[in-house]
């Protein structure tokens, strides 16, 4: 009638995990059924996270001869027990072991023991073996130190009449019940006149004591798991019996002196045990399992302790193994009194405290896992609940706070036409590309001229489309990045820009070749013409064209949410997919402004009219300038910035070109137009 005792340890188990109490102390009996507790049990309650300060075995009272030996020893558990940070006590022991325990109270009234600790409450859990009880000599004791408890009991419920049966019970003399006469004697403190002894006036015990007068310590008139299960064992055998009479089995049995001496087939009794089932007179069920075990409900009970020493079960939860996963366990906090010590707020029993959100947990060398420290959460990751064993990653679209024990959304952010600098950068390059075609409008106005023939103005008018183009690329890296976008922003911006270039080159080495072509014998007059400007002008941005389409066909760049690389922000972007084709195109534009300058350099001093080699050589000078110090300006920014950088290199590079080959032309022509004229330049080199 005794459920398993697995059932019941599954449910302390619970009941300290629900509590968090993850450091605890276990006393248990010097016995075999302490032993194989400490064997059995407590490994299962180790790895399902619970760590024990100390573990210690009890003898239990039961001769006087010993009685040093036990106060030593309770003495130096007492010490144990309240030196220890651990606040929950487990207690395994048997029906008898309360006696023992209640010594640890009384210790500090004797005085020759010495104890190093003052009392301190404690919450002590109790296992469903012990009652909380005493000996005749303990029931004035101060059981206060037990004064919210929690104990885990066998299921009871109130039998009706039970306590008045209680109440009304008066003993009388009968010879066959000398249990009773005894519990009678300790209980009252009297004695019960006999043969052998001399009547006296006093202690001497009527039989008409009244048993609720007794302490609940000593006497328990409520109905208790023990008694509950005795009562269910009765009816257990009764409708067990009654079953195997029905069935046909005879019962041969020998009585003498009243009581029944021997069952020749008592076995037979045991198959009928097996499969019993009844409601009791409360309503329970009562059924075993297949193996004989009594499937049974427990309840959690909270031990209330009065100042005068009276005493109160409270139930508080219980623990059914049949119930649905969630309800198996179950309790109500606010139900539960604790020790006046701990002004009815949960106690904590744990190694160390808690690791707080934003910290996790580091465990301490050569300690339990219970007892750690607690360290913060790296960079860019956080916890947020308590004692984590780790602390995790945000997923892509949160980012970490401060006190990295939150993950926070983040903004969705990329260069866009709604925002200051986009609206900036796109009206700078609307703006120059508006002058790039007004200056293109007053170079075909005055295309006769001699300053716009000068120096191949085919290739001006090429070179200031290309620059247009240039300014309006700009805007491809504004805006939401999208598939299309991408896949122009860098492949036209390089093949413009070596369109551009191209003709800057061609411009230089024209120059160069006609200055060399006049000198008498020159084998360079078969290259001047206008063959080798267009080659130049053709060949030079195909490569790069070539160059881009390798880009297209192997790693194309695509549209990419950046999250590593601010914090807040989730940067819509372009993904170049493939840094080496990118700084490819940089490199053999980088290359075609080198020689560009190189060229122009050696044609500065060239003797002409309208020699554009030294305005080249400057143009080239900050074009490279720009473009080189971009490269560093473009790694050590993030996000945004980053397109940012990159299209107002795009601008600057473009507006060096612009103002440096064009805007000296644009002086002559509207402002000394005397200058720009066939007689004036005849003069100049007649002078010359």
């Amino acid at each position: 009638m005794v459920p398993e005792e697995t059932a019941q340890y599954a449910g302390i188990l619970s009941l300290l995990l629900h509590f968090r109490w993850t450091w605890i102390g276990v006393l248990t009996t010097d016995d075999d059924n302490g032993e194989r507790f400490v064997k059995n049990v407590l490994p299962v309650f180790y790895e399902n996270g619970v760590c024990f300060d100390f573990v210690e075995k009890a003898t239990r009272l039961h001769v006087v001869t010993v009685f040093d030996h036990v106060m030593l020893q309770g003495a130096r558990i007492h010490d144990k027990i309240m030196s220890s940070k651990a606040n929950a006590m487990l207690v395994y022991g048997e029906s008898d072991s309360m006696v023992s325990l209640r010594w640890l109270a009384y210790l500090s009234e004797i005085e020759e023991i010495e104890l190093t600790f003052k009392p301190k409450a404690k919450v002590w859990i109790i296992t469903a073996q012990m009652e909380l009880m005493s000996t005749a000599y303990q029931r004035t004791w101060d059981a206060n130190m037990f004064h919210g408890a929690i104990s885990v009991t066998i299921h009871s419920n109130n039998i009706p009449a039970f306590q008045q049966f209680i109440q009304n019970r008066k003993f009388h003399d009968d010879k066959e019940n000398g249990y009773i006469r005894d519990f009678w004697e300790h209980a009252f403190g009297c004695t019960f006149p006999s043969e052998v002894m001399h009547e006296r006036d006093e202690d001497i015990c009527t039989g008409k004591e009244k048993v609720d007068s007794l302490p609940g310590s000593f006497f328990e008139m409520s109905m208790t798991g023990h008694s509950y299960s005795i009562y269910n064992a009765v009816y257990a055998v009764a409708y067990a019996l009654n079953d195997m009479f029905s069935s046909g089995f005879k019962l041969k049995a020998k009585m003498g002196r009243g009581r029944l001496k021997s069952l020749k087939e008592f076995w037979q009794l045991h198959q009928f045990l097996k499969i019993v089932s009844f409601n009791n007179s409360v309503g329970d069920k009562i059924f075993f399992d297949h193996n004989g075990q009594l499937i049974a409900v427990f309840d959690v009970i909270n031990w209330i302790i009065y100042s005068n020493q009276s005493f109160h079960r409270v139930k508080i939860g219980k623990m059914d193994p049949e119930a649905p996963l969630d309800q198996v366990f179950t309790i109500n906090n606010t139900a539960i009194i604790w020790h006046n010590w701990f002004n009815q707020v949960q106690p904590l029993s744990q190694c160390n405290d808690n690791c707080y959100p934003g910290y996790s947990k580091k465990i301490k060398e050569g300690e339990p896992f219970c007892c750690y420290d607690c360290m913060p959460c790296p960079e860019g990751k956080i916890s947020s609940e308590k004692d984590m064993d780790e602390c995790y990653t945000c997923r892509d679209e949160y980012y970490p706070n401060k006190k990295h024990d939150l993950c926070i959304p983040r903004d969705i952010s990329y260069l866009s036409y709604e925002e200051p600098l986009g609206i900036a950068l796109a009206f700078l390059a609307l703006l120059l590309s508006f002058i790039t075609c007004f200056i293109l409008v007053i170079f075909l106005k005055y295309q006769n001229t001699p300053i716009i023939i000068a120096n191949n103005r085919n290739l001006t008018y090429i070179l200031l489309i290309a620059l247009l183009f240039c300014f309006l690329c700009a805007l491809l890296f504004i805006g939401q990045p999208q598939k299309v976008t991408c896949l122009l922003q860098q492949t036209a911006f390089g093949i413009i820009f070596s369109v551009a270039v191209s003709c800057v080159l061609a411009k230089t080495i024209t120059v160069l070749l006609a200055f060399m072509a006049t000198k008498p014998g020159s084998k360079m007059r078969k290259w001047v013409g206008k063959t080798l400007t267009y080659c130049i002008v053709i060949s030079c941005p195909l490569i790069q064209t070539g160059i881009c389409v390798v880009w297209l066909a192997t790693f194309p760049p695509f549209p990419s949410p950046n999250t590593n690389s601010v914090r807040e922000e989730i940067i819509l972007e372009c993904n170049n997919n493939s840094a080496t084709m990118f700084y490819c195109v940089l490199a053999y534009m980088g290359f075609l402004a080198a020689a560009s300058f190189v060229v122009a350099f050696l044609s500065r001093e060239l003797p002409d009219t309208f020699n554009e080699a030294r305005f080249i050589s400057f143009s080239m000078l900050v074009f490279c300038s720009v473009w080189i110090s971009f490269i560093p300006s473009y790694l050590s920014t993030k996000g945004k910035s980053m397109v940012a950088v990159e299209i107002f290199s795009i601008l600057i590079s473009s507006t060096g070109l612009l103002g440096c080959i064009t805007f000296p032309k644009c002086y002559i022509i509207l402002f000394r137009p005397n200058l720009n004229n066939r007689e004036t330049l005849m003069k100049k080199k007649l002078r010359d």
